[in-house]
Parts: C-alpha cells; sequence; structure tokens
C-alpha cells in the first residue's frame, strides 16, 4: 500500500528525478530572459511543454524556488539602507566595511545569502539564480503562492500518447473573465 508516500516516481530513480526536476525548472526560469528570434529560443517567455504528471510534480518545487526569491529580495531591498556608493576595494569602501554599517548591512544581507545559495544548491545554474531572486521576486512581490499554472493540452504526444500540458507563471498574458450581463 501506498499511503502517506507523496509523490510520482515517473519511472525513474531519485537521483534521475531530482536532475529532471532541476533542469526542467532551469528551464522554465530561463525562458524568462531569452531574446526573441534567438535560435532555440522558446515561443512563449515562462512557458515549457511537459506532461501532466511531470508538471504536478514540477510545481511545488518551482513555487518554493519563487519564495525563496521573494524573501531574499525583500531581506536585500530593507538593506539598502546601510549600502554604500563606494568603489569595491577603494579606500572608502574599505572604511565603510570596517564601520558599523558596513557589520550591519552584512548582518541584515546574510539571510538573502544563505537563500540564494539554497536557491543555487536546487538549481545549479547562476543564471536562473539571478532572474529568480532579481526578475520574479519583484515581479511576484504582492503574491502570497500560486506562482505557477498548469494548462492541459487537447493533443497527445505522438509515439505514446502521453497527455501533454503547459506549466508557465502567471500574471502575464492572463485571460479576463468576461461577466455576463443577465
Amino acid at each position: 500500500m501506498r499511503h502517506r508516500c507523496a509523490g510520482r516516481k515517473l519511472g525513474r530513480n531519485a537521483s534521475h528525478r531530482k536532475a529532471m526536476f532541476r533542469n526542467m525548472a532551469v528551464s522554465l526560469i530561463r525562458t524568462l530572459r531569452s531574446e526573441e528570434g534567438a535560435v532555440g529560443a522558446p515561443r512563449v517567455a515562462g512557458r515549457i511543454v511537459t506532461t501532466v504528471a511531470k508538471a504536478k510534480e514540477l510545481r511545488p518545487f518551482v513555487e518554493k524556488l519563487v519564495t525563496m526569491g521573494r524573501k531574499g529580495w525583500a531581506i536585500t531591498a530593507s538593506a539598502a539602507q546601510y549600502r554604500t556608493t563606494a568603489e569595491r576595494g577603494s579606500d572608502e569602501w574599505k572604511q565603510w566595511r570596517d564601520s558599523d554599517a558596513g557589520r550591519n548591512w552584512v548582518r541584515v544581507t546574510a539571510p538573502a545569502l544563505a537563500l540564494r545559495r539554497r536557491a543555487f544548491s536546487a538549481l545549479r545554474d547562476e543564471e536562473a539564480v539571478d532572474i529568480l531572486f532579481n526578475e520574479l521576486a519583484e515581479r511576484f512581490s504582492g503574491r502570497n503562492g500560486g506562482y505557477t499554472r498548469i494548462v492541459r493540452m487537447p493533443v497527445v504526444r505522438l509515439g505514446d500518447a502521453g497527455q501533454q500540458a503547459m506549466i508557465e507563471f502567471v500574471g502575464s498574458r492572463d485571460r479576463v473573465n468576461k461577466s455576463s450581463s443577465r
């Protein structure tokens, strides 16, 4: 019996599943920064096509990463009051670093750095972490969860008739429900 056994195995062992989710999450996040018309560029930014089962398993993985990015972005924004404008390595910067403001900046930004390192250990891609902590965190700053959407596609995959689905970030290209005037 599979009581209290959360998650799908998807026909893979644990390390293969982890690598697959890591690659799918990086692909989903990196589509936000790709240039239009480039070779291999996605048709729509912030969207990938996969199977329904994989999309359902990928969703909590990505949502936890976006939440980490939001928390790190908020911490970094609150630490701006301690930041210096001096160039790194200059005498003015060294003086700031040894002052109370420099120590306060390090103390306040330490949790954000820890969150970035946790996100990097989950994704292993520096560009994806940068997109996560800058673009996605700012985009979803006022939203508490529900950052992704799974849309089932009406066609099945050729070869094995697997049910296809799109997983995408919400907020752009959202349809507005038309209210009926009864």
